[in-house]
Order: C-alpha cells, then structure tokens, then sequence
C-alpha cells in the first residue's frame, strides 16, 4: 500500500517548509531510513527520511518550492502501484488543514516525472449549486484574501480540487465580474445618492481607502533658500514670468521628479497584487474644477526642462479646468502632487491616487521665528509637506527618504536647474 510522506514540523512555529533538495526521482528504489530531501522553515533545516521501503511514485513539489506543513512532498509504493488522485490525499477536505492538494498547490499535480505542466484555463464558470467545493488551504486563503468566489472557479486537481494555481490564473467571467461583492458594493454603497463628476469621486476615494494601507508622513521643509533663488532667476531673466516656470508648484514638482529618479519605489503602479515601478514620470496634478477634482497629467514630467514643466503644469491645469484636455491626459500619472497652500492648510492626509503607490501633499508657505546656528532669532520660510504610501509596498523608512531628498533638493535650488 502506497505511503504519503508529508511536509514535517521542525518547530512548534513552523507553518511551512521549503524543499531544498530532493535525493530521489519517481521510479527511484529507497530503502526504510533513507534521506529522500531537504527541507529548510525560516529558523531551520533538517532532512526528511522514508519511513517504508519501496519505490517512489510521484513528487507533489519541485526544488524551491513551499508547501504548509502536513501537505504532501511524495509517495512511495510498490514497482507499478497505480494512485488515483483521491488516494494521495490524507482522506479529508482540504480545508480541514491536513495535508491534501500539494501536487496541485506546486503545479505538479499533472506533470509526471516530466516535470512539464499545462496550462488549464480557470476562467470563472459557475458550479452547480450545492455541488461541494474541494480546496486546498493555500487556495482557499488566496481566494478570500482576493474576494473570490470559489463556485467560480474551475479545480484542475484531483477530483476537480482548487489549487493555487487555479487561483492565480483565475479570470472571471463577464457575468461573475457584474455580479462580484466587490463591483456591488462599488456601485451600490460607494457614492450612493451622488451623480456624475461627484459619483466618480466617491466611488475612487473609496476604492483607494479600502484596498490600500495608507500610512502619511508630514515634516516641515526650509525653503528660504528657494525663494532667494526665485527671486535672483525673475531679476536675471528681465521679464515677466508668466505661465508658472519658477512658481512654488513648479519648483516643488521638479524636486519630487529628481527625487522620484532617486526612489524608484515611489514612481509605480501596485495592482493586481502586482508592484510596477515605472521607468518614466508622468505627474498628475490634482485641480480643483467646478464641481469636483480632477487630476490632469503632466506626462515625461522627467525630460522638461524647469520653465518647461511649469508652461506644462499651467496648461494642463487650465485646459482641465475649461474642459478642453485631452482625454488621454487624464489617467497615467505614476505620481501624484496636490497643493492646497492657496487655502492655507498647512497638513493634510491626501489619498492615494490608484494605482499609484505615493502621493505628495503641499501646504500653505509660511514664516517661522527660529534660532540660527549662533542663537539669534531669524524668519525662515517653511513649507509642509504630506507623504501618504501605500505601506503594503513601501515602509515608513524609504517614505522619510524620500521626503529627506525632497527637502535637500528644496534646499538646494540650483540642483533644480543641473
């Protein structure tokens, strides 16, 4: 009769394991005692010896591969012993928590000693209903942490069982997408009562609160430099600056693209449990419009040059405003900045401008009484600043980096212009 070894615990903590190394293939002969793999937990390693003799007849993982503990690794048996699917699992449902589906959890379920896999499509076809679901536990978890329905999804495992990669190479139906928790609650509960301009609003402020873990960092930044240097480039130029070239706004948008370049982490997209850091930066400019808010984009903000980007900003930003841009300068942003300094907010917590992972809010300038280096009382110009990110993506550390780059270059003007 065919033995399943299973994944063993190490330690009380250990949840899963990895294989570090198989010692034997299918069709191999091992003898009771001998050392068939490898295994590794986050603190420790050990190996997994046979405890029967016989030959072995299938292997649920590769090298690399994770597995819970008790999920199955391989099974041994006599010389030509045929094993359904159902006898190589423990003999319980997957979502009791002993160990089934280990096969199908690694995507080897179906490829032999060959190693090679097919590729089965799971687009969601709805089962019928009161039929019973098998699943293994890392499928099951996957699938409530991604909201989906299991009936919807098709098991190529054994007895039509549920595997991770069923659940990673999911896609739902048309029908299944209508009809989701997610796509209701988006358009039952999430601007309920609100229309048009006013609607889309809610709906995208809500999806950004409930499907991201926005953290805001605020810091002050001394500007007194920045503006001696608008100062010097209006006397040197001659003539008005009219179209936002060396404005605040400007300024402030070209030192987040340099530091963008330095924090690539900041310029990108998470979705679909993807994180994309973008090569190039395109900002959206949050602007108020009549009835609402909008974000137009300043799209490769990265190769303007400084009076470039502000003509830019001031275009973008009027043509939003009369309703005359360009479709397409509206979605694309990597990046993010708002400004209410005009309405003398010094902090807020803006939100996050999906998929985007960060967004940059910009207070009010204003003058600070503070002690210089030899104790004297002096007026420095301060500007607050507000960092959300995604912290699922990017922790509080890299966020103060950020802004720590953001203030040197703010302090530092003429980098602004190298």
């Amino acid at each position: 009769m065919a033995t399943t070894i299973v994944m063993p615990t190490l330690g009380l903590t250990m949840t899963e394991g990895s294989i570090e190394s198989w010692y034997v293939q299918v069709g191999d002969t091992v003898n009771k005692g001998d050392v068939v793999a490898d295994i590794g937990s986050e603190k420790l390693t050990g190996p997994v010896e046979s405890p029967v003799d016989g030959v072995v007849l299938k292997l649920f993982a590769k090298e690399g591969d994770v597995l819970p503990i008790k999920e199955a690794m391989l099974i041994i048996g006599e010389a030509g012993e045929i094993i359904e699917d159902e006898a190589a699992e423990t003999g319980t449902d997957a979502g009791e928590g002993t160990g089934s589906g280990a096969a199908q959890e690694t995507g080897e379920a179906s490829t032999g000693a060959s190693g090679s896999s097919t590729n089965v499509s799971t687009t969601g076809t709805p089962r019928p209903e009161g039929e019973r679901i098998f699943a293994t536990p890392l499928a099951r978890k996957m699938a409530s942490e991604r909201g989906i329905d299991l009936s919807d999804v098709n098991g190529t495992g054994g007895n039509h069982r549920i595997t991770r990669l069923d659940i990673e190479r999911y896609v739902p139906s048309p029908a299944v997408q209508a009809s989701s928790p997610v796509s209701q609650s988006v358009d039952a509960a999430w601007g309920e009562g609100l229309s048009g301009m006013r609607k889309t609003i809610a709906q995208r402020m809500m999806r950004s609160v409930q499907t991201t873990a926005q953290v805001t960092n605020q810091r002050k930044v001394d500007v007194t430099r920045l503006m001696t240097f608008r100062q010097e480039i209006k006397a040197q130029v001659g003539e008005p600056l009219t179209k936002g070239e060396i404005s605040i706004n400007t300024l402030v948008t070209k030192a987040v693209i340099l530091a963008l370049k330095e924090h690539p982490s900041l310029n990108a997209w998470y979705h679909n449990g993807v994180h994309e850091v973008q090569e190039a930066v395109h900002i959206g400019m949050a602007t108020d419009v009549e009835n609402g808010l909008v974000v137009p984009v300043v799209m490769d903000a990265d190769k303007l040059s400084l009076a470039r980007l502000g003509q830019t900003i001031t275009d973008v930003a009027s043509q939003a405003r009369q309703g005359t841009l360009a479709g397409n300068l509206y979605s694309g942003s990597t990046f993010t900045i708002t400004n209410l300094g005009g309405s003398n907010i010094e902090y807020f917590t803006p939100i996050i401008n999906l998929p985007e992972v960060a967004i940059l809010g910009v207070g009010t300038l204003m003058d600070e009484l503070v002690l210089d280096s030899d104790g004297d009382v002096v007026t420095r110009k301060q500007l607050p600043l507000s960092l959300t990110y995604d912290h699922q993506i990017i922790d509080g550390a890299p966020a103060a980096k950020f802004l720590e780059t953001l203030s040197d270059l703010l302090n530092n003007p003429y980098k602004l212009i190298l």
